[in-house]
């Protein structure tokens, strides 16, 4: 943001507030046309990042704001159109879990495949959502030791020794059942988003903020971005738009809902002003 506002020569407060009013744009974008999506396949995933400071440092942080600490955003993935159906930002709570699951039931047109990790707050909260009305399957993966524990060790990825797939609700198809997709979606978010690089120093400083730039990530990459693999965009895919968009939309959505101009009042001149 600092370096942006040198470059445009304005203020980061302008910056600041140009990123709160496009994110709350994307927000009613992603709310409004991302609905009735048909899908057969969708993969849910959660990833970590954090606001302010790592959750070890907050309680000796200076003036830590509500928000700080582990910020996990919930994704939800539709695995042919690869259109971001549903996400949300919280905590890695059953809460959130829920709040994801029952945003997604109201997004999707159809009964679909469903799959997530092993995390245990997904099962109650599929259940609360669809109730049977999904063939839901959890795909559990077995981590060994990364192989030493020497520094060179100290942030290498634990070895994956292998992977059990359990049919939950209904009849998943367990050949099917993966998320490797939104896994690979997890790594664009964490490449195209400074906010979520690890051992960074860019990371959000407010939750609000936060929240804003994934609205603006995601209206982005389901709308504006041509997916390489399919050649359109993921909301062409997934058939609720038909059309390329531009950032001028998302502008034209800034304008649309930016308050009214309050009238002003007559100039008053001040006492020690001359004529």
């Amino acid at each position: 943001m600092r370096s942006i506002s040198r470059v445009a020569d304005v203020s980061i407060n302008t910056v600041s507030k140009l990123l709160v009013e496009a994110g709350e744009a994307c927000l009613a974008i992603h709310d409004a046309h991302v609905r009735g999506v048909t899908a057969s396949r969708v993969q849910c995933d959660e990833i970590w990042s954090f606001c302010y400071a790592n959750q070890g440092n907050v309680k000796g942080a200076k003036a830590a704001p509500d928000g700080a600490g582990d910020v996990w955003t919930w994704t939800a993935l539709d695995s042919d159109s690869k259109l971001m159906v549903a996400y949300f930002v919280g905590d890695r709570s059953a809460e959130s879990a829920m709040i994801l699951m029952d945003d997604l039931a109201e997004r999707l047109a159809n009964r679909v495949a469903l799959t997530t990790d092993g995390y245990r707050p997904y099962l109650d909260a599929v259940e609360g959502a669809f109730g049977i009305d999904v063939d839901y399957a959890q795909l559990v993966k077995l981590y060994g030791r990364s192989g030493g524990h020497g520094p060179e060790y100290r942030y290498s990825q634990p070895v994956c020794t292998g992977v059990v797939k359990r049919a939950v609700a209904g009849s998943p198809d367990l050949k099917e059942a993966s998320t490797s997709y939104v896994e690979r979606m997890n790594l664009s978010i964490r490449m195209q988003n400074r906010r979520f690089t690890r051992l960074t120093n860019a990371f959000s400083k407010k939750l609000d903020n936060h929240i804003h730039a994934l609205a603006l990530y995601f209206a982005f990459y389901n709308f504006c971005r041509i997916h390489k693999s399919l050649k359109v965009t993921p909301a062409m895919a997934a058939g609720i738009t038909d059309h390329l968009w531009s950032l001028e939309d998302i502008v034209a959505k800034i304008d649309e809902m930016a308050p009214a101009p309050k009238p002003r009042g007559p100039y008053k001149k001040r006492s020690n002003e001359r004529d």
